[in-house]
C-alpha cells in the first residue's frame, strides 16, 4: 500500500494559494492515476485506486493546515498503512520557487502542517515531498504570504514542480524511496 498526502487548506479561497500547492499535487496525480478523489472520510476527501498491483491510496485532509495529522493518522490507522508507505507533499519556505527536496525524516520546519503529523504519527520518520515557494518579500508576514498567490512567472515554474512532484509519486509507487531520493534531489 501507498499513501500520498497533500497538505492545503479547504475552501475557494484557498484555492492555488502557496499554501495549497500539496492539494494541487494531489488532484494532478489523480488525474494522471484516474483516481477520483471521491470519498469523504477521516476529515478528508480521498481516493483509492490498484498502481501496477499496488493499492494506491490519495487524500486531501480539510482540517485546515494545522490540524492535518488527524486526518492523516486516522485514515492510516483505519487502513493499516505503516510510517514507510507515507509521503506527504506541502510547502517550504526555505526553498526557492521551484525547487523540491525528498526527506524520509526530519523535524517540522515551523511547518504547522507537518508539526501535527509528526504529533498524531509519535515520529519523524515518514517520507516527505517539501515544495519550495520562497521567503515573503521584506515586511510581509508569512500568514499573509502563504496564503497569498503565486505571481504569472512563478505560476509557469510551479506548473513544472507539481509533474516533477507528480512523476516522483508516480516512480515511488514501484521504487523504494530512497532510490526517488537520489533521482529527484538534484
Amino acid at each position: 500500500m501507498k499513501l500520498v498526502v497533500g497538505l492545503g487548506n479547504p475552501g475557494k479561497q484557498y484555492e492555488k494559494t502557496r499554501h495549497n500547492i500539496g492539494f494541487e499535487v494531489v488532484d494532478r496525480l489523480a488525474e494522471r492515476l484516474n483516481i477520483p478523489l471521491n470519498q469523504a472520510k477521516f476529515q478528508g476527501v480521498y481516493g483509492v485506486g490498484q498502481v501496477n498491483r499496488e493499492k494506491v491510496f490519495l487524500l486531501k485532509p480539510l482540517t485546515y493546515m494545522n490540524l492535518s495529522g488527524e486526518s492523516i493518522a486516522a485514515i492510516m490507522d483505519y487502513f493499516q498503512i505503516e510510517d514507510e508507505e507515507l509521503v506527504v507533499i506541502y510547502d517550504d519556505l526555505d526553498l526557492p520557487v521551484g525547487k523540491i527536496r525528498l526527506r524520509q525524516k526530519g523535524s517540522a520546519g515551523g511547518h504547522n502542517g507537518i508539526k501535527s503529523t509528526i504529533a498524531h504519527l509519535a515520529t519523524q520518520e515518514f517520507n516527505r515531498i517539501r515544495v519550495g515557494i520562497d521567503r515573503p518579500p521584506s515586511g510581509m508576514k508569512v500568514p499573509d504570504y502563504v496564503l497569498g498567490r503565486f505571481t504569472k512567472e512563478e505560476q509557469e515554474a510551479m506548473g513544472e514542480v507539481i509533474e516533477k512532484c507528480a512523476n516522483a509519486c508516480e516512480d515511488w509507487i514501484s521504487k523504494p524511496f530512497l532510490q526517488i531520493m537520489n533521482e529527484y534531489n538534484q
